[in-house]
């Protein structure tokens, strides 16, 4: 199997037409993020899977896309159909950064990988790192940010598969089910390299920057 998977975070301040900010962690965030895209782009996939959560179940091609009007600013990304929420719509703004225009689908459960896709999966970590964070801090969310990191680097879907989900909802880490979902997904595969490119918190959100490669 041939596969590369690259994983993001998806906060809105992703996007820079939403962050005027400037602040140093969101550019050094935002800098990993669009780097490891490009990466995943220079695979020479035929289709980029955008892997993400979703109120309900998902399964839409390049037509679909996203207005960042609710936060301020209106930025449109991906198709003229706009129907992403919030995960798989920084998903395709990294990839109209990048400048893909080939075909595209987004998921919220990822099936079995075709033969040349590339997976760019979308998630956050906890939400309750610091006082300030949006969930108020927690001593636990730490070591639990720590754990998927250390799973992302490890490169092992059965530790995806396998992160905790009720501690996830309690830390706010609404990132989890996709990890988890896309442990599964790759359950008996070991990617030939695993890489994290970032790890930090900003505005007291977990959020790391990470790719593995199936050969």
């Amino acid at each position: 199997m041939s596969l590369s998977v690259a994983f993001c975070p998806h906060p809105p301040l992703l996007v820079p037409a939403v962050d005027a900010s400037q602040v140093t962690e969101l550019l050094e965030l935002r800098a990993a993020a669009q780097a490891v895209v490009k990466e995943l782009l220079s695979s020479g996939p035929e289709r980029i899977v955008v892997v993400g959560a979703a109120s309900a179940p998902v399964s839409l091609d390049e037509s679909a896309g996203a207005d960042f009007a609710p936060f301020g600013v209106p930025h449109v990304v991906g198709g003229p159909d706009h129907r992403l929420e919030l995960p798989h719509a920084v998903g395709a703004w990294l990839l109209d950064d990048a400048g893909w225009d080939g075909p595209r689908s987004y998921t919220d459960g990822p099936a079995a990988p075709a033969t040349r896709d590339a997976w760019l999966v979308m998630a956050d970590g906890t939400t309750r790192r610091t006082e300030k964070a949006p969930g108020s801090f927690d001593p636990r969310a730490e070591a639990f940010d720590a754990e998927i990191v250390s799973a992302l680097a490890s490169g092992d879907p059965a530790r995806l598969a396998s992160l905790d989900q009720e501690l996830a909802l309690e830390l706010g880490a609404a990132g989890v089910p996709t990890l988890a979902a896309v442990g599964r997904a790759l359950a008996q595969q070991s990617p030939a390299a695993a890489l994290v490119r970032h790890d930090g918190a900003p505005l007291g959100v977990g959020s790391w920057v990470a790719d593995w490669s199936f050969a």
